[in-house]
């Protein structure tokens, strides 16, 4: 079954389409020899993992967004391009991104049937071209899904001296909070640093008498006892915003405040945001 995306020559060598059939409304083209089933979403996943199936017989890789993808961060903006490394020259292709290098053995490792970048090359890739958010933002997160210490970015600096985009490596190893569990916890720290307010405690504990974890909180001012969470989608959920509910009276039993976010909250909100957790702050400090 064609299901995912797949070479258009070596489906129609194993006799499981015809050209023909291919030129159809049942297939779409996306790369050169590269289709997929029409109707399937053309997201980062998809658009990545056809990519692979193009420079797969040139030694080509997975890096980049596109390995972030895989590694199991979803950090990327909507529209990004699907990313490749290979280690000879091709032609240019529409709505791919296609780095020349042959990555070292030791920089790649297998997910799904695909080689990718490591967590750790993936965040030195990335962390010397994006912006200081985003840069921390993807180093957070590999960071926590690879299990290394961002400091390690500023040892392959060393080792690789003179590579471009290296110099702001010390603000972005310097900002970067690995327990961070999602990019918006990132980018909202980081906009209260910036703002001028005390950085928040990332996935702060709350422990009852006896020493036992009764909550973890994304962001925490314990001082001011305020809890600052993130609430992605699944928090629109019901079931989850009735547990959301009580935890929060939970919380407010031991002295909290909380605050909920969303996604707007942090876009295209985010001054009115950051005026309210100051409001609360002065609040609590009284």
């Amino acid at each position: 079954m064609l299901e995912g995306p797949f070479r258009g020559s070596v489906a129609v060598a194993a006799r499981l389409v015809t050209w023909r059939r291919l030129q159809g409304p049942a297939f779409r083209r996306i790369y050169p020899d590269v289709y997929v089933p029409y109707g399937l979403e053309l997201d980062l996943r998809n658009r990545s993992l056809a990519a692979y199936r193009l420079v797969a017989d040139r030694d080509g890789v997975l890096a980049g967004y596109s390995a972030a993808l895989l590694l199991g961060v979803d950090c990327a903006p909507w529209n990004a391009p699907a990313e490749v490394l290979v280690p000879r020259f091709m032609r240019p292709v529409t709505g791919l991104r296609i780095g020349y290098q042959r990555t070292p053995e030791d920089d790649l490792t297998e997910v799904h049937g695909c080689r990718v970048t490591t967590p750790e090359r993936t965040a030195w890739d990335l962390s010397r071209r994006l912006s200081l958010v985003e840069a921390v933002v993807g180093v957070d997160a590999l960071a926590r899904v690879g299990r290394f210490d961002p400091a390690q970015l500023l040892t392959r600096r060393a080792k690789q001296s003179g590579t471009p985009g290296c110099q702001r490596l010390d603000e972005v190893v310097a900002l970067s909070r690995p327990r961070s569990e999602s990019p918006m916890e990132t980018r909202l720290r980081l906009a209260l640093v910036r703002a001028g307010l005390p950085e928040p405690e990332v996935q702060y504990q709350i422990l009852d008498r006896h020493w036992h974890e009764v909550a973890r909180i994304d962001l925490a001012y314990p001082d001011a006892k305020l809890a600052i969470e993130y609430d992605g989608a699944r928090h629109f959920d019901r079931r989850q915003r009735e547990r959301d509910i009580r935890r929060d009276a939970m919380l407010a039993r031991y002295g909290w405040l909380t605050l909920r976010l969303t996604h707007t909250d942090v876009t295209s909100d985010l001054e009115r945001t950051i005026r309210n957790i100051q409001g609360a702050l002065r609040a609590r400090a009284t």
